[in-house]
C-alpha cells in the first residue's frame, strides 16, 4: 500500500496514529535515533507530522511514535503509519490506538457521528453570548440503538460548544 495515496487522505480530519516501532525491543538507542531521523524525513515528504519523542527513554515494548495524518479512515491512516515506520526503522511495527484531533469543526461532528455509525444534519448558529450553538438532527431510529446522552457528550467534547440534538 502506498502511503501517498491522495484519495484516502484528502479530508479535513487529523488522526493521531500511534505505532510501536520496536515491539521486539531489539533496537539500540542509536538505531532508534536513526529511525526517528528517517521517519521525520519520510513523513515530512508525505505531509505528515511526527511528534517529538525520545524512544530510547521509553520502556521496551512501549516505544511508540505519534504521527499526525490527515484522514478519517482509521484503517487507512493506520496502514500509512505502519508502512512509514517499517521503512524508517526496518522493523515490523505494531499498530497502536488511533485518535483524532478536534478543532471543533462540522467535520469533527460528522466524524463523531460516523464513529457511532450515525449520519445526521449539522447546523451551526451564533449564540446570544457570541458562542456557537450546534444543532444536530438525527433519526429516532438511531437514538433507539445509542443513548442520546452518549452522542451528546461526545459531540460537546469534540466541538467545545453547546449542542442540541433534534430528532426526526
Amino acid at each position: 500500500m502506498a502511503f501517498s495515496s491522495a484519495d484516502r487522505l484528502t479530508d479535513m480530519r487529523t488522526a493521531v496514529v500511534r505505532v510501536d516501532v520496536d515491539p521486539a525491543g531489539d533496537l539500540t538507542p542509536e538505531q532508534l535515533g536513526d529511525g526517528m531521523s528517517n521517519l521525520r524525513a519520510l513523513a515530512g515528504s508525505s505531509g505528515i507530522d511526527v511528534l517529538d519523542v525520545d524512544l530510547a527513554a521509553m520502556p521496551v515494548r512501549r516505544r511508540q511514535v505519534q504521527l499526525l495524518i490527515a484522514g478519517s479512515d482509521t484503517d487507512a491512516v493506520t496502514a500509512v503509519g505502519i508502512e512509514l515506520c517499517a521503512k524508517a526503522f526496518g522493523t515490523i511495527p505494531a499498530a497502536g490506538v488511533v485518535t483524532y484531533v478536534s478543532r471543533g469543526t462540522d467535520d469533527d461532528a460528522q466524524g463523531v457521528l460516523a464513529r457511532f455509525g450515525l449520519a445526521g444534519d449539522i447546523e451551526r448558529v451564533p449564540g446570544d453570548e457570541g458562542f456557537d450553538v450546534v444543532y444536530v438532527t438525527l433519526s429516532k431510529v438511531d437514538l433507539e440503538r445509542i443513548p442520546e446522552s452518549r452522542i451528546h457528550t461526545a459531540l460537546e467534547a469534540s466541538l467545545n460548544c453547546e449542542v442540541h440534538i433534534r430528532t426526526v
